[in-house]
């Protein structure tokens, strides 16, 4: 079972949410909280899996909390779940740390599937955050990417695990790490997530 906190300024969504989380099996709501500090307090102290975070919100917005979350060390996954797909929106939560970006109007289970995706630490964007990403301007990575290390990225980008990964190219799952710590150093970013934003961007990823 996925343990959850729910964080936006909006009661009305919050009750939605609980609702539609609490009636699958799956999942397990925490707690509930109305900005980011608040969501702070609540990610240290009730140790969720996965934090839906709102972005836009009073007193301290999303992208503070998950800089926050980070530096603490809480190691619940955040998933952006918001209405904004603008890149001042998109890339600082990404670069803050947050391992998906959701919009508010996905369907239920493609929200359930995008939770469950993020427990597991794997990247999730929302096919229109993807398509934008791809469209600002693509900038050349410093070295590019070799044909193992962009098979490894566009496998991850799939949500695919490293094991999964390995499995799939018949290669070692150490070797799997090694190809993502080539494919972070040359797009300059330090995890999956961003990894996977980087490509679109960059043009090694279609959605």
């Amino acid at each position: 079972m996925i343990k959850l906190l729910i964080v936006d300024d909006h009661p009305v969504v919050r009750d939605g949410l609980r609702g539609m989380f609490s009636a699958d099996p799956r999942f397990e709501v925490l707690g509930e909280a109305g900005d980011g500090a608040e969501a702070v307090a609540a990610g240290e102290k009730l140790q969720p899996d996965v934090i839906l975070m709102d972005l836009r919100m009073p007193n301290t917005d999303g992208v503070t909390a998950i800089k926050e979350l980070t530096k603490r060390g809480v190691p619940a996954r955040v998933l952006v779940l918001t209405t904004y797909d603008t890149d001042s929106d998109v890339l600082p939560a990404i670069e803050a740390g947050a391992t998906g970006y959701l919009l508010k109007d996905a369907p239920r289970e493609e929200l359930f599937r995008a939770v469950e995706a993020a427990a597991r630490g794997q990247a999730v964007l929302s096919p229109a955050v993807a398509t934008r990403l791809m469209g600002q301007m693509r900038q050349p990575a410093s070295e590019p990417l070799s044909q193992r290390e962009l098979e490894v990225l566009q496998l991850i980008a799939r949500g695919s695990t490293n094991r999964e990964a390995a499995q799939q190219l018949f290669i070692s799952e150490a070797t799997v790490k090694t190809h993502l710590l080539h494919v972070y150093a040359k797009l300059g970013v330090s995890d999956r997530a961003a990894a996977v934003a980087a490509g679109f961007s960059r043009g090694y990823l279609t959605p």
